[in-house]
C-alpha cells in the first residue's frame, strides 16, 4: 500500500469563483484535481451577493451551477471543511500536503440533505452566512444552495439532546466524529484562498460596530439577495425600511491611517449596483454616496455609474470626516464638501460603509509564497506570467494576487490553469492513480 492517500496532478486550495474555475479549467483538460475549501460549503463570497455588475444577473443563477459542475465532475476530488495543515516538496519534484478534515458529525454518504433535523433542532442561533441578521439551528445544511448539500452540526452550541438523531430516517448523525490528517500527493498547486473584508471597526470614526444603522456592503448584499435574511430592506436598530440611505466610500481602502494605501478596485461599483437595486426596492427612499473619486474601469462600468445617476442617485464628492448618531438611532455624517470648501452634518436612516478588500491569509508561512508591499502574494512577473510565484509549481488566482472583481477573478483563474498545465506537461507526466476516497468520518 503506497504511503499517500491521494495523488493528483494539482491542487486547488479555497472553493470560491476563482477556485472553481481553475479546478473545472484543469478537470476538462483531464488532469485530476482535488479541491480543497475550509468552510462547509463551496462558493466563496460570489454565492452571498445579490447580482453582479454591470450586468446585473443574479449571483446565484451564475454561481450555483458552477459549484454542482465541480461536485459532480469525474476529474475532481471535492473536500469540503478541510484545512492544509503543511506542505513540503518531494523527492518527485511535487508537493506533499498535510490536510485536516474537520468533523461534520454527519455521515456525508448517508446524509441526503431533507433538512428533517434543522427542523428538529431546538437550538436557535445567528445565521454566520446572513452575517448574524437571519437566524439559523445548530445543525443545519449551510444555505439553501449549499454545495455539498449536507448538514454540519455546530457542536459548541449542540445540547446533545438527540433529537436530531430521532429524526434522522438514515441515521446520518455521529456524535463521534473526529479530526483527522491525511495527506495529498500534488504536482501543482493553485492558491484561490480570497479576500476579507476591511473590519467594520476598523475606523471608530465611522462607528461600525458601535452604531446599530452603520453597516458593510456584505450585509447589504445580503438584505438585497432573494434567499436573504427578511425578504426585505430593514434597518438594524427597529426593524423598519430606511427612507434615507447613504454610501460612504473609501471606507477601508485608499487610507494611511489604517495601512491599506491602495485602491480595493470594486467598492465604487458595487456601491453604484446596490444603489440602483435599492432604488428599485425602496422607490421612495433618498440614495446618496459620499465619494472621493469614481473610479469606473471596466467595460460598461461608465455608462453603468451614468445610469445611477439618471436614476437620481445623489453623489456628493467629499471626505465623510466622523459619523455619529442622534437619539432615534439615526446616523449623522460630517463631510468636508470639497467641491464647495465646507463641512455640513446630514442624516440618515441608514449609512453603508464602503469597506475594502484585505488578504485572506499569509500565505508564506505553510506555502513559501512570500506576499507584496500590500501583503497579497507577489507575483514576479504580472504582465508575463499574472498566476506564476517564486515557487515553481506554485499559482495563485483571483483575490488572492490583488483586489480585483469577479470578471477578472474568473479571467485570472483561467490564466492559473494554462499557467499549471503548461507547467504539468513540461516538468512532469500526469498522474495515473485514480484518486482514492477519502473517508469523511473517523471514529474515537
Amino acid at each position: 500500500m503506497s504511503d499517500y492517500d491521494l495523488k493528483v496532478d494539482a491542487l486547488v486550495v479555497g472553493g470560491g469563483i476563482a477556485g472553481m474555475q481553475s479546478a473545472l479549467d484543469l478537470a476538462d483538460q483531464g488532469y485530476r484535481v482535488a479541491l480543497v475549501e475550509k468552510e462547509a460549503s463551496i462558493g466563496g463570497k460570489m454565492i452571498m451577493l445579490s447580482k453582479v455588475f454591470p450586468t446585473l444577473d443574479c449571483c446565484s443563477c451564475i454561481t450555483t451551477p458552477k459549484m454542482s459542475a465541480v461536485a459532480h465532475h469525474d476529474n475532481i476530488t471535492l473536500l469540503t471543511t478541510c484545512e492544509v495543515q503543511a506542505f513540503t516538496g518531494n523527492v518527485q519534484g511535487g508537493y506533499t500536503v498535510e490536510v485536516q478534515q474537520n468533523p461534520r458529525y454527519v455521515d456525508t454518504d448517508a446524509c441526503t440533505g431533507c433538512r428533517q433535523c434543522e427542523y428538529a433542532c431546538p437550538v436557535d442561533l445567528t445565521s454566520t452566512f446572513d452575517l448574524g441578521m437571519g437566524a439559523t439551528r445548530a445543525i443545519r445544511v449551510p444555505f439553501s444552495t449549499a454545495v455539498p448539500q449536507k448538514a454540519i452540526i455546530d457542536i459548541e452550541h449542540c445540547l446533545l439532546c438527540g433529537k436530531c438523531e430521532k429524526v434522522c430516517s438514515v441515521e446520518a448523525i455521529d456524535f463521534t466524529q473526529q479530526p483527522y490528517t491525511f495527506t495529498i500527493e500534488t504536482n501543482a498547486v493553485v492558491l484561490a484562498t480570497g479576500f476579507r473584508l476591511t473590519p467594520t471597526d476598523a475606523k471608530h470614526e465611522y462607528g461600525g460596530g458601535k452604531i446599530l444603522n452603520v453597516i458593510d456592503a456584505l450585509s447589504m448584499e445580503r438584505l438585497l439577495a432573494p434567499t436573504g435574511p427578511y425578504g426585505h430592506i430593514l434597518r438594524p436598530s427597529d426593524g423598519k425600511e430606511p427612507e434615507s440611505i447613504a454610501y460612504v466610500q473609501c471606507a477601508g481602502s485608499r487610507d494611511q491611517t489604517l495601512g491599506v494605501e491602495y485602491c480595493s478596485r470594486v467598492c465604487c461599483m458595487y456601491a453604484v449596483k446596490q444603489a440602483m437595486l435599492l432604488s428599485g426596492a425602496l422607490p421612495l427612499a433618498d440614495i446618496t454616496i459620499y465619494y472621493m473619486d469614481i473610479r469606473t474601469f471596466g467595460k460598461g462600468y461608465e455608462q453603468f455609474y451614468q445610469n445611477a445617476k439618471a436614476m437620481g442617485i445623489e453623489f456628493v464628492r467629499g471626505k465623510v470626516a466622523q459619523i455619529t448618531e442622534d437619539e432615534g438611532h439615526n446616523p449623522l455624517v460630517r463631510v468636508e464638501l470639497t467641491d464647495e470648501g465646507r463641512i455640513v452634518e446630514r442624516a440618515h436612516d441608514l449609512i453603508v460603509l464602503s469597506v475594502g478588500m484585505l488578504p485572506g491569509n499569509n500565505l508564506e508561512p505553510i506555502y513559501g509564497v512570500q506576499p507584496g508591499r500590500d501583503g497579497f502574494a507577489a507575483i514576479p512577473a504580472p504582465n508575463l506570467f499574472p498566476a506564476e510565484t517564486a515557487r515553481p509549481g506554485i499559482f495563485v488566482t483571483g483575490t488572492a494576487s490583488g483586489p480585483m472583481d469577479i470578471v477578472d477573478s474568473i479571467v485570472l483563474a483561467g490564466a492559473a490553469a494554462a499557467q499549471a498545465a503548461a507547467y504539468l506537461e513540461t516538468s512532469h507526466s500526469q498522474t495515473d492513480v485514480i484518486p482514492t476516497a477519502v473517508p469523511e468520518v473517523a471514529h474515537a
